[in-house]
């Protein structure tokens, strides 16, 4: 651990500490005041889909805790909230009519962010897509790219006088290939042609949604959020390196190559393009549109080797023995260097815009013990992987702010409620939230560095260039 004092000398004065959450593991209240249901209100349904049928119902309440919830990130000192908001609030069926009351919740969200001093980075997705539009195919469906164009327009016309920054996704390769070819996140697909096609329609709809965002409010930063991997191949072999380089093609290049070349990677397209949906004239134009910044999710490393009995499922790869034995409670690495290496890697093959860590943590399952929760690890792991964002900024590197994932303990998805990843503890019986010891700590570094407000007239955004 690093002192928070020292650690703070190391960033400069303008960089921006924050919490992240998200719309469907917190928000609760999934049938109050018009929202009807996503894709994971029915995936958590199913027996068999999420951990002990645990399910958004409830979450943290935030829905009616907004208040309190608020004052909560205030006391920690940081200088950002992100937040996702929740396409089933303001277009209840996906298409036609717009939930009234869905957006004064966001309204009263922002406006509680400003008036706290907080900076506001919305997400417009992340991962509850309005389960209607499954009837069409969901993100298989181009039908779906530009219904999110209209809700994307219809968000940042009621709140983007009010954001300072905004992505038009998050983690688009968890919606893709969790969803639809390994099956463990909604829809629950495993199936290369749907996730072929839910591939394309999710990078068109960014495409889509960068273009409505910017025909709304010019001025608001735009970007994606990609949890970029980190790979290794799994020995010094050219068989290993191979795989390894398939891994990044498949895990990483189809969304940092449409995104910020305007092409999908060659090895990929090779292995897979005459499975690829009809990609039309004008497609990779929408989907490269420059950006004024890009976020990184971070957690572990992916180290792979290649996997001969694999040959005919692209991309032939199977996990490789991690070099570390520190593991989290979820069973992830621990290796904060790998998030420096993926920062060099990613900058030397595109030209990437500024760019924030906008989840980074790591998951504990300590609980509170008489008003403590004692954290450590998590603490550590936060404190190193920083060090680690320092040591980039110091070599030039772009980068702009750190959001810790995440503020509070929450629904994680396909674990349900039994893997805690919040610096905030929170028990799910009584809703009381207690800050663990890495909160603290976390508290006293962001605390080095004053709130301000940005004009946003006055930035000048770092927009990526597509690299030839």
């Amino acid at each position: 651990m690093i002192e928070a004092k020292k650690l703070a000398e190391r960033f400069p004065g303008d960089f921006v500490f924050g919490v992240a959450t998200a719309s469907f593991q917190i928000e609760g209240a999934s049938k109050a005041d018009g929202r009807k249901a996503s894709i994971w209100d029915a995936f958590s349904n199913m027996p068999g889909r999420v951990y002990g049928r645990h399910n958004g119902d409830v979450a943290c309440d935030h829905y009616n805790r907004l208040e309190q919830d608020l004052d909560l990130i205030k006391s920690l000192g940081v200088g950002a909230y992100r937040f996702s908001i929740a396409w089933p609030r303001i277009v209840p069926e996906g298409t036609g009519p717009i939930n009234e009351k869905g957006l004064d919740f966001y309204d009263r969200l922002v406006d509680g962010l400003k008036a706290r001093g907080i900076k506001a980075f919305a997400t417009l997705y992340h991962w509850d897509l309005p389960l209607a539009l499954m009837g069409d195919g969901g993100w298989t469906a181009r039908t779906t790219a530009y219904a999110y164009q209209r809700y994307a327009k219809t968000v940042v016309a009621r709140v983007g006088d009010r954001l300072d920054a905004v992505a038009t996704f998050n983690e688009p390769w968890c919606s893709v290939w969790l969803g639809h070819l390994y099956g463990v996140h909604a829809p629950g697909e495993r199936n290369m042609d749907a996730a072929l096609a839910a591939l394309h329609v999710t990078n068109l709809a960014h495409g889509l949604g960068v273009s409505a965002i910017r025909s709304v409010r010019a001025d608001l930063p735009v970007g994606i959020v990609i949890n970029a991997h980190s790979i290794y191949a799994g020995s010094g072999s050219a068989a290993d390196k191979a795989a390894a380089e398939r891994a990044f093609d498949f895990h990483n290049g189809v969304f940092f190559g449409p995104v910020f070349k305007g092409e999908y990677p060659e090895g990929f397209l090779s292995a897979l393009g005459d499975r690829m949906p009809a990609i039309e004239d004008g497609d990779m134009e929408t989907i490269a549109q420059p950006l004024d910044w890009w976020g990184l999710n971070y957690y572990t490393p992916m180290r792979v080797s290649a996997d001969s009995a694999k040959d005919s499922e692209y991309p032939a790869t199977v996990n490789a023995k991690p070099m570390s034995d520190v593991k989290t409670d979820i069973g992830w690495e621990v290796y904060a260097p790998a998030l420096g290496a993926l920062v060099e890697t990613l900058n030397a093959r595109y030209a990437l815009p500024d760019c924030y860590i906008t989840e980074n943590g790591a998951c504990y399952n300590m609980d509170d013990e008489n008003g403590v929760v004692d954290d450590q690890p998590r603490l550590d792991y936060i404190s190193d992987h920083l060090a680690v964002a320092a040591d980039l900024i110091s070599r030039g590197y772009p980068m702009k702010g750190y959001f810790a994932w995440s503020l509070m303990d929450n629904f994680e998805w396909a674990e349900g409620y039994r893997m805690r990843f919040g610096i905030v503890h929170v028990d799910y019986e009584t809703q009381v939230r207690t800050i663990k010891k890495s909160g603290r700590w976390y508290e006293a570094l962001a605390k080095q560095f004053p709130r301000t407000t940005v004009n946003r007239e006055d930035a000048a955004p770092r927009r990526s260039v597509q690299k030839e």
